[in-house]
């Protein structure tokens, strides 16, 4: 079962604002770049039919702490934790790494709550249980590797 995912990408200039840092607006879609990935790498896409009902994912709370900007052209780990997972949703923290040669620090921190819903027959979204095929295959991070 997959409580973790990782992936390592070069901030782009057009991600940065006048102060040549990278914009607040970006670690939203950081984030969900970083869930979409996570559930590509358990086999389902975002958005999928491959569930009974077919189920999607909208964002129902976000959060950052900011602690070092990011520049131009700086490398960074986006690490995704499972930090929760309920019947209906998942809620997980995010760490962003900025990569320095052989060690790394942490750039900025995020959460980021999602829940699980399916479209009523007059296309209304109704949360739902998430789909045993897909919370079968994620569980909640080990306590001691989760933000407090």
């Amino acid at each position: 079962m997959a409580y973790e995912f990782k992936f390592v990408r070069t901030i782009e200039f057009s991600e940065t604002d006048m102060a040549g840092i990278v914009h607040f607006s970006n670690f939203s879609k950081y984030m969900e770049s970083a869930e979409h990935r996570f559930f590509r790498s358990i086999g389902f896409s975002i958005v999928t039919d491959q569930t009974k009902p077919p189920v999607g994912w909208p964002r129902v709370h976000t959060s950052f702490d900011f602690k070092k900007p990011l520049h131009f052209e700086d490398k960074i780990e986006i690490h995704l934790l499972v930090a929760e997972l309920r019947s209906k949703s998942i809620s997980y923290q995010f760490r962003f790494n900025k990569i320095n040669n052989e060690n790394s620090e942490i750039a900025a921190t995020g959460k980021l709550t999602t829940v699980c819903v399916s479209r009523t027959i007059d296309g209304k979204m109704k949360a739902c249980d998430i789909p045993k095929e897909i919370s079968e295959k994620i569980e909640v991070a080990p306590v001691n590797i989760l933000e407090s």
